[in-house]
């Protein structure tokens, strides 16, 4: 290993030739030994703990170490924050809050350590940081040996040699807090600046899938999400969805399911062509949240079934002189670029891979064995997912907008086309 990491000179001399006369000429360069260097090529980069690029957040710690957190960097200065502006989203993410999710007692109450002075953000790094209080490290002694199926545990040993048995380490989901926290951030952000609404709700849990019909995205609002333990919209579903989760949490096992996720008012013109489409940093961000299997916006996959006549969005001008779309398969996005109309997307989670049902693995010193898997799991995540969810597609549309303002309202716009970021915001709202 080491040889292959070994650099050679750049020029082949004898190390006597360690230096050249000043009255030498410049050919005889060539017999300077000059000191190696590690190639740019071969410098590695593999963090993977931090999203953005000028909203920028960096998360930290594991399930059962001493807390968990975040570090915001790129938050614009002068806006009005508080632990509570993020404590609601934390306690919708939480641990234990019902019968459906995993028993841990955690509060999970946050505490901003810096970036914020007299009540509003300085522009600088804002460090929130929640503590672990409730422990319990011995309930993961069989899989300090064994590793569960279809978790983290395998993969961590194959690319680190070493890896954090109690909880998961950084696979486990009290990784999101911080993505939480700051999720909360940019929502702020984003509804101060452009009235821009995230809401996310369970449209699917195991077999049992709410109609898309009976949830109106123009009329949705949180109380109707927030109003039963399952978080679907529907109160009829959300029984059926609550029943088939109970149906495997008495049997030691779990069931998958999907988080669906609209953005109202979202600002035109965020995203960029070809590498950085909007939906595909969409994707990525959902795609990075624990046990997701699957991403959709718009029509998705559904629409491979219709022709281009069936699928095309028709354009027309509403009374307000704006384009807009007579239908949305295109979901609020077409060619990387936000229209204008609702965003909607759809993230699927699997089972909870941690489950005390028996089942057949392998031994770190590689054995065949049986595992039953102890410790405290959500018997299906997506319940708790949906503030998750949220979160990433407000870290993805607030580092948009700052890429958007930076580059395409740095001068006066064309008005016949772009609509203006100037901000909404009444003066006396924003500390000076």
């Amino acid at each position: 290993m080491a040889s292959s990491l070994s650099t050679k000179p750049l020029l082949t001399v004898p190390r006597t030739a360690a230096f050249v006369s000043t009255n030498s000429d410049l050919r005889s360069l060539s017999t300077v030994y000059l000191r190696p260097r590690f190639p740019k090529k071969l410098q590695i980069r593999a963090a993977g703990s931090t999203y953005g690029n000028h909203f920028r957040v960096t998360t930290y710690g594991e399930s059962h170490g001493g807390g968990v957190g975040c570090v915001i960097d790129g938050c614009p200065p002068r806006i009005p924050l508080s632990e509570a502006d993020m404590q609601e989203d934390l306690d919708r993410r939480r641990p234990g809050q019902s019968r459906i999710t995993t028993p841990r007692k955690e509060t999970d109450t946050c505490k901003i350590f810096s970036g914020v002075s007299d009540g509003v953000t300085t522009g600088t790094p804002i460090h929130v940081f929640v503590p672990n209080t409730d422990q319990r490290g011995n309930d993961y002694s069989e899989m300090s040996l064994a590793y569960r199926p279809s978790h983290a545990d395998a993969t961590y040993d194959m690319k680190y040699g070493v890896r954090s048995v109690q909880g998961g380490g950084r696979s486990s989901a009290r990784e999101t807090i911080g993505r939480v926290a700051s999720g909360a951030v940019a929502k702020k952000i984003l509804k101060k600046f452009a009235g821009t609404e995230i809401l996310a709700y369970v449209s699917q849990v195991h077999k049992i899938i709410l109609p898309e019909d009976l949830i109106d995205s123009g009329t949705l609002t949180l109380d109707q999400i927030e109003s039963n333990i399952v978080r679907c919209p529907d109160p009829e579903y959300a029984e059926k969805m609550i029943a088939a989760i109970d149906a495997v949490r008495v049997k030691g096992d779990s069931v998958g399911g999907v988080v669906t996720c609209i953005v109202r008012n979202c600002p035109r013109g965020l995203g960029s062509p070809v590498f950085d489409k909007l939906e595909a940093e969409l994707a990525k961000a959902a795609m990075s949240l624990p046990a997701t299997k699957g991403f959709q916006f718009g029509s998705g996959f559904a629409g491979t079934f219709l022709t281009g006549s069936e699928h095309n969005d028709e354009f027309y001008i509403d009374q307000n002189g704006n384009v807009r779309t007579r239908t949305n398969r295109s979901g609020g996005i077409q060619g990387g670029i936000s229209n204008g109309e609702i965003i909607n997307m759809r993230v699927a989670f699997k089972p909870t891979s941690t489950i005390s049902k028996k089942q057949s693995t392998v031994t770190r010193d590689k054995k065949e064995t049986d595992l039953i898997a102890r410790g405290r799991h959500d018997p299906c995540v997506v319940p708790r997912a949906v503030p998750m969810v949220e979160a990433m597609v407000a870290l993805v549309l607030v580092d948009q907008l700052m890429a958007q303002y930076a580059q395409s309202n740095l001068f006066p716009v064309n008005l016949d086309f772009q609509e203006s970021l100037s901000v909404k915001l009444e003066t006396e709202e924003v500390p000076f």
